[in-house]
């Protein structure tokens, strides 16, 4: 009769290693924004959970309040005599900021631009007639877009050639159309904010964006 061998008795699962938990008196360290605050001395009285994420961030960044509508000065441009694309590009600097030396993409850090005089913009070249604004139509209907040229547009509404101009430089989201609130653009010499007192920055308009003998021949 053979002999049978030993049955040996199953051996338990091994058991999961369990994080060893850090004794009251280690401190761990601390990730903020890529930065290890590792163990702060004790002497300074603070932990990492009251000094915040930006505690070693000492670049300024603006605040709700500085970017507060109610805040903001007023400037006016006006449009006689100017060309079209090299005014529309400094207004749309102004109403984002960008000349401001707390400028910051994320933020609406511009003024308020009133534009008068848009009956007497100018355009060169032939894009008086070449120059095409396109109104959609109503959906499901084929060949109810429209389309219309920069003298027929300029003729029936002057100040719809700068909005749509300026607009088209702002951003394609909430700020950009919460930004383009702050235009105001006139046919006429005349505008209705003379209580804000607005700035008049058109000599700096014309010294950024029109060389002199651009302002001789217009």
């Amino acid at each position: 009769m053979a002999s049978l061998a030993p049955v040996r008795a199953p051996t338990a699962a091994p058991k999961r290693q369990q994080a060893a938990k850090p004794s009251p008196g280690r401190r761990c360290g601390v990730q903020t924004r890529g930065h290890s605050l590792g163990s702060l001395p004790p002497e300074l009285g603070v932990t990492a959970e009251k000094l915040g994420r930006d505690v070693f961030n000492t670049t300024y960044y603006p605040k709700g309040e500085d970017a507060d509508a109610s805040r903001k000065p007023w400037v006016v441009i006006d449009a006689a005599g100017l060309r079209l694309g090299r005014l529309s590009t400094v207004a749309a600097t102004y109403l984002r900021g960008g000349n401001s030396g707390c400028y910051t993409p994320a933020f609406n850090m511009g003024v308020n631009v009133v534009v008068i005089n848009a009956d007497k913009i100018v355009v060169t070249g032939n894009k008086a007639n070449q120059k095409l604004y396109y109104t959609l139509g109503v959906r499901g209907k084929p060949g109810s877009m429209k389309e219309e040229t920069y003298a027929s547009l300029h003729a029936r509404q002057p100040a719809r050639v700068i909005e749509k101009a300026i607009k088209g430089m702002l951003p394609k989201n909430r700020m950009g159309r919460e930004t383009f609130t702050h235009l105001k653009v006139y046919a006429g010499a005349d505008h209705p904010h003379a209580a804000q007192n607005p700035t008049d920055v058109t000599a700096d308009v014309k010294a950024a964006t029109h060389k002199a003998h651009m302002l001789e021949e217009a």
